[in-house]
């Protein structure tokens, strides 16, 4: 096999915001450069999202890479790497690995939407990885789309100049052949040195049933070989390389990969664990002494507790979060036990587009019934004995008077929206006590800046932002800092009992709101019993908000008939004595339903 000289190979990603027509793109390159036929296409859209519920939902979870083969109108051959990359939020530390493997970026903009909310942030991950960026317009067939004002808008809002921006239908072809002439003609080719030791960037791993862990490598200098021993720089452990090849999507295997080129290869590595993404790859007789700058790691942001509905499925919901985390190292989970769910596990995501996908991929591909406790985040607390600890479990709380302060986790968030809604979506952001940063127009829709405590947003800020925006709204944030915050815990007693499942930590000034609302949804929920139950929302010793579900009665003054008052009275006090025992010993049984409900609790 012949070489291509390294000036000939184009490594670049497709960044967009969500539903801007990324993975169509990547379907149409691939088409127009022969890596699948039309017949192995036909039917199939978007034939790099692998998961069912990459289809379904329409989105983009993991990045793919594919290798296309293109012949240019100056008549060489050029080699291409494409990356596709998620668009959503969540999934912003899978676009940062593919760009660091990249040397250049392919904007697309929804030529109707213009730019939005994620558009800026990937463009920015872009810009700080030194990228060529050439802007592409998509969907310029749709009647409403409007060419020109988003070319003013790319320039006014990112700043790069987008007076030669490609017109493109990505769903019809039009304009695509322009896009390959662009990657050829403006996005520069890889640098490395083949001759030097070898070194490569760990992109992404997996794990396949057949291969054991697949490694997905940018090769940056020298060569990887089949038979070769490597080293993994980051956590030190050397293996024989057996199979070396590239995706074109189809595994295709070669004996080398050269400087500047993106394949994979499989060494019999047991778990994906062991390779950790970002680590260098080496020779393992001369390995090279400076490791590349890998990738900050994914921290899990969002934490809630998963417990499977029936306590018998406790194991294979154990064996099911093994292998989804083979396949996703953001993902990470530790044991807990819950006195009203019983056991199971503490989980971290990325956001709650994360959690939604773990928990719909854990009952779909494992067909688990799971309920989820109310999502948090990790609070820092100084305890007063100097001391500092994490916590993200309401329950783990320490006793009030340990603590000196309680800080919790802020981000900065960015929202594009458009002008007539303005209005609402601020308010929201108040409601949520956010300080606002900045506000400036683009075009006809303001974008807003806004510091908000990140609790807040975790609760179900992005379906009121959507729905108060009519889903015009879009929405970016990153993390900022910590900051003191007054917070509480309240607790759900149902009976005079907590119910741990149900306790939170809130701020002071929005507990009893989210107090009442709590317990008005356990009373509709709790079935009537024997005997009145008492469900209260409190904070330590006192109880900021009660609801009572009252007791199911059997008329026992039915069988007098006239005769003294007395009588009757009696027998109502007997009952009334009785109830007065059930409740000192009865027990309260609350449906699974209702811990599902009222975790759902809307503000």
């Amino acid at each position: 096999m012949t070489t291509t000289p390294i000036s000939n190979i184009r490594n670049f990603s497709i960044v967009a915001h969500i539903d801007h027509g990324k993975s169509t793109l990547a379907d149409r390159l691939i088409q127009m450069t022969g890596g699948l036929t039309d017949r192995e296409m036909a039917g199939k859209e978007q034939v790099l999202d692998s998961m069912d519920i990459e289809r379904e939902r329409g989105i983009t979870i993991k990045a793919q890479t594919v290798r296309l083969n293109y012949r240019a109108k100056d008549g060489k051959d050029y080699i291409f790497n494409l990356m596709d990359t998620p668009g959503h939020v969540d999934f912003a530390y899978e676009v940062s690995r593919s760009l660091a493997a990249c040397e250049g970026s392919l904007l697309v903009v929804d030529a109707s939407q213009g730019v939005e909310a994620q558009t800026l942030a990937n463009v920015y991950q872009a810009l700080d990885n030194n990228h060529e960026i050439v802007p592409v317009l998509n969907k310029v067939d749709l009647p409403a789309a409007e060419p020109d004002k988003v070319k003013q808008q790319i320039e006014d809002v990112i700043g790069i100049d987008a007076s030669d921006a490609v017109m493109i239908s990505a769903k019809t072809g039009l304009g695509v052949p322009d896009v390959l002439e662009a990657i050829v003609t403006r996005l520069p080719p890889p640098k490395g040195d083949r001759d030097a030791t070898l070194k490569a960037l760990l992109v992404d791993s997996w794990y396949d049933v057949y291969l054991g862990v697949v490694v997905l490598i940018r090769v940056v200098d020298g060569t990887m070989k089949k038979g070769q021993r490597i080293r993994m720089m980051g956590t030190s452990a050397a293996y024989d390389v057996e199979r070396v090849g590239f995706f074109t999507p189809k595994m295709q295997q070669v004996d080398e990969l050269g400087p500047g080129e993106i394949g994979f290869i499989t060494a019999a590595i047991k778990e994906v664990a062991d390779t950790r993404v970002g680590d260098t790859i080496t020779d393992d007789k001369k390995p090279v002494t400076e490791m590349l700058p890998g990738f900050k790691p994914a921290i899990p942001v969002v934490f809630c507790g998963l417990f499977p509905v029936d306590a018998d499925d406790f194991e294979t919901l154990r064996a099911a979060m093994g292998k989804l985390r083979l396949n996703d190292a953001s993902f990470s989970f530790e044991m807990e036990t819950s006195a009203a769910l019983g056991f199971g596990f503490r989980c971290g995501f990325l956001g709650l587009l994360h959690l939604e996908i773990i928990q719909e991929r854990l009952s779909r591909e494992f067909d688990l019934n799971l309920i989820a406790t109310a999502p948090s985040v990790i609070y820092k607390m100084h305890l007063t004995d100097g001391q500092e600890i994490e916590i993200h479990n309401p329950v783990d709380m320490p006793d009030v008077v340990k603590i000196a302060d309680i800080e919790e986790p802020w981000i900065e968030a960015t929202i594009l929206t458009p002008d007539e809604y303005l209005g609402s979506v601020l308010k929201l952001c108040q409601d949520r006590r956010g300080s606002q940063k900045e506000l400036t127009y683009v075009g006809s829709r303001a974008m807003v800046k806004y510091d908000l405590p990140l609790n807040e947003v975790v609760f179900d800020f992005y379906d009121r932002l959507k729905s108060v925006s009519k889903g015009y709204a879009s929405f970016d944030y990153h993390l900022t800092d910590y900051k003191v915050a007054d917070l509480v815990k309240m607790q759900i007693l149902v009976n005079a009992e907590p119910v741990d499942a149900l306790s939170m930590l809130v701020h002071r000034t929005r507990a009893e709101g989210r107090g009442r609302a709590m317990v008005e949804k356990m009373k509709e929920l709790i079935p009537p019993h024997m005997f009145q139950i008492p469900i209260q929302a409190a904070i330590g010793g006192k109880v900021i908000a009660r609801e009572t579900v009252r007791a199911l009665r059997k008329d026992v003054t039915a069988k007098c008939y006239g005769g003294d008052i007395t009588r009757k009275r009696k027998l109502l006090e007997k009952q009334k004595e009785g109830k007065k025992k059930m409740r000192q010993f009865g027990k309260v049984d609350i449906p699974q339903e209702a811990f599902i409900a009222a975790l759902k609790v809307d503000s």
